[in-house]
């Protein structure tokens, strides 16, 4: 949380002043005390300039307000909010919404006037939103403190957007929709109060069933995990999020770095935080009627009953994209409905009633399936026809709903016709849409948030390591000025458990004899330069070395690093076991320390295939071991490590280690800016680190 003070008084206060009201048209100051009207408590104007507003008694400051200010909100010129604010947190005041602009979005002098207000509502323990904020608003009380055109409907989803903008144009659709909010609040620029601390708020909200969120971007990535995390046990959280930084544009040094930018890192904290995230606000608000009016599906096998075919089929190539499938029906449901139903119906899922099935027809084909015990959920659809009433098959399919406590979405097709029965639809909290492929969506949304409330959270993993050790690795890297390591940092990988094949780094001909020596069979012989990445597109590297040619590959591959480039560092030459690529798979591990949410891990097919196939899968770090075998699980590759075409298996147990080793790893250590294993090799009898590359950032050790 970013602030002490009760985010519940933004919500429910008794009185609001606000601070900069004016009658002069057109104003934000008047348009906010307008929009106060209809507020159940106390609405006090403050303006020096003015003795009223619009009717009430304005004072010269909040300290002239006798009794408790429970909310203020600051319109006043930039020059003067930080002022106004400081006077509020003097007076008592605990909540304050600073809709004034002109902070950090507009240059250094709006983000120094920015800190100063962070410092004032510090200070004071203030909740604060904003500044540049729209405003709050709260349909219990009325509360309605935006400069907004619209007011939102009564209703049980909470909505927090960092555009003002957004807020007021989904206001007025919503309001159209007849979809209705319980509180609604514009971030701002997040000084004091984020996406976290409203999350956290509407979690112990009994009045709120769902929280909606439009972000571009998130201010602290950990806590919004740690924070979403419990949120959605509970209550779902729907989010759409614009907006890239350039954090997967400029990691051009290492595989991780370039496949997994900082979108995927949004991708993964949604994931791990159990956030259903929508793609646009049609999605958006398909999936929070769908979690706020429907029951949860016990499996994810949908039923279809249709008198239109060419929608049935729609829907059924809808639920293929999903992860949801069509239901089989038991013997005892395909006996009802070939019995009732016509002979030119289709009996199998999707149930096609045709196009002259009246309601009896449909109510009976929508029993059988719905009390089919493979259907854990049902799409009901229908174009308009003369045999049809609407209204009285959305009566039927509420009651059918009701009746079996199994989610059902309605494609009642068609325009004004379809007007009424939408709306008996959503007074039994269900949704009907024009599009199959909408319903579809909705009802996988519903099994999302079915799966994220059954989670059982696991700890992240823990291994003894010689934490000690990998300091001292890169403490003296950072010494000599080193911000790039090759295979000279294969120690430190050692140190933390994962394994390596045998190696030694040597610095003369001599040397690398005595190096292979103990080591058993030819040996492979890389340059060691942190100046030098790619060491096999210069010749750098030399694979099945034999024992007697060991010097004079040591001579060769110092040759050409010296001719490739002149002022390159050397550090010698790894003399390292010869390992059989073929006995096993060749994958990559890295990670990539995202802004935002902290080291971000990859996991995927490596070796040379790593950028052409991108195969991968990214989770935020620290991991639990069933997040580390998620990441495996969700290769397309996965077969290749679980023994297709006649390969032998790899241990998943051991990758699944591997992967908790490099997060800790990478958790213990914040100077590790960019690591690259790769390849990992993954056999029958374990992992071995074959190669490494990473990026320090020397000031954080």
């Amino acid at each position: 949380m970013n602030s002490e003070a009760d985010t519940g008084g933004l919500f429910a206060p008794e009185r609001v002043a606000v601070i900069g009201a004016t009658e002069r048209s057109g104003s934000i100051g008047a348009a906010i005390v307008r929009n106060l009207d209809d507020f159940t408590g106390e609405v006090v104007p403050v303006n020096p300039s003015r003795d009223t507003v619009f009717g009430r008694q304005c004072y010269p400051d909040v300290a002239s307000v006798p009794g408790e200010v429970d909310l203020a909100v600051v319109v006043v010129p930039p020059s003067i909010a930080v002022d106004a604010v400081r006077e509020a947190g003097e007076a008592g005041v605990t909540n304050v919404v600073v809709v004034t602009a002109g902070f950090s979005e507009t240059g250094p002098e709006g983000a120094q006037r920015e800190q100063e207000l962070r410092a004032v509502a510090a200070e004071y323990d203030l909740a604060l939103v904003g500044p540049n904020s729209l405003g709050v608003l709260s349909t219990p009380a009325n509360l309605n403190a935006t400069f907004g055109p619209s007011n939102a409907l009564p209703g049980s989803l909470s909505f927090m957007s960092q555009s003002g903008a957004f807020i007021t144009a989904v206001l007025d659709w919503a309001n159209d929709q007849g979809i209705g909010f319980k509180d609604v609040v514009s971030l701002g620029n997040k000084a004091v109060l984020d996406e976290s601390d409203f999350l956290a708020h509407w979690q112990d909200d009994p009045a709120t069933n769902v929280i909606l969120g439009y972000l571009e971007g998130v201010e602290d990535g950990r806590e919004f995990i740690d924070t979403a995390r419990e949120v959605t046990r509970d209550t779902p959280v729907v989010v759409v999020k614009s907006g890239r930084t350039e954090a997967g544009a400029e990691a051009a040094s290492s595989h991780t770095g370039t496949i997994a930018g900082s979108e995927a890192a949004y991708e993964a904290a949604f994931e791990q935080a159990g956030v259903v995230r929508a793609e646009n606000v049609q999605e958006l608000f398909d999936y929070a009627r769908s979690l706020d009016g429907l029951p949860m599906p016990e499996s994810d096998r949908v039923g279809v009953v249709t008198n239109a075919g060419g929608p049935g089929v729609m829907a059924t190539d809808a639920v293929g994209d999903s992860r949801l499938g069509m239901a089989s029906f038991t013997d005892g449901t395909l006996s009802t409905l070939e019995e009732t139903m016509p002979e030119e119906a289709n009996i199998y899922n999707p149930v096609d009633v045709i196009g002259d099935a009246d309601i009896e027809r449909f109510e009976t084909a929508l029993d059988a399936v719905l009390a089919d015990e493979n259907v854990g959920c049902a799409i009901v659809i229908s174009a308009p026809t003369a045999v049809v009433d609407y209204e009285e098959l959305a009566a039927a399919i509420a009651e059918r709903q009701a009746d079996h406590d199994k989610p059902i979405v309605a494609c009642l097709m068609g325009g004004q016709r379809a007007e009424p029965a939408a709306e008996i639809l959503g007074e039994a909290g269900i949704p009907n849409y024009f599009d199959p492929a909408r319903a579809v969506d909705s009802l996988d949304a519903l099994a999302v948030q079915r799966d994220v409330e059954s989670r059982t959270y696991e700890a992240p993993a823990s291994f003894d390591v010689d934490e000690e050790r990998a300091r001292e690795i890169l403490t003296d890297a950072a010494d000599r000025g080193a911000t790039r390591l090759g295979v000279e940092a294969m120690d430190l990988l050692d140190a933390y458990g994962l394994p390596t094949p045998d190696s030694a780094i040597v610095d003369d001909p001599a040397a690398a004899e005595s190096a292979a020596e103990s080591i058993a069979g030819d040996v492979v012989m890389k340059i060691v330069s942190p100046d030098i990445l790619h060491k096999s597109d210069i010749g750098g590297v030399a694979v099945g070395v034999a024992q007697a040619d060991v010097a004079d590959t040591y001579e060769t591959l110092v040759t050409r690093a010296r001719n490739y480039q002149p002022d390159a560092t050397l550090l010698g030459v790894q003399v390292q076991e010869m390992v059989d690529t073929e006995a096993g798979t060749e994958t990559i591990l890295g990670m990539n320390r995202d802004p935002q949410f902290g080291p971000l891990l990859l996991f995927g097919l490596g070796g040379i295939f790593v950028e052409v196939l991108e195969d991968t899968s990214v989770r935020i770090a620290p991991v639990s071991d069933r997040e580390a075998g998620e990441m495996v699980d969700e290769l397309d590759s996965a077969p290749l490590l679980r023994g297709a075409r006649g390969r032998q298996s790899a241990d998943e147990a051991a990758i699944r280690e591997a992967i908790g080793r490099l997060s800790q790893l990478v958790t213990d250590f914040d100077a590790i800016l960019e690591l690259d294993v790769n390849p990992l090799l993954a056999t029958a009898d374990g992992v071995q680190a074959l190669d490494v590359r990473l990026t320090i950032d020397p000031d954080q050790l």
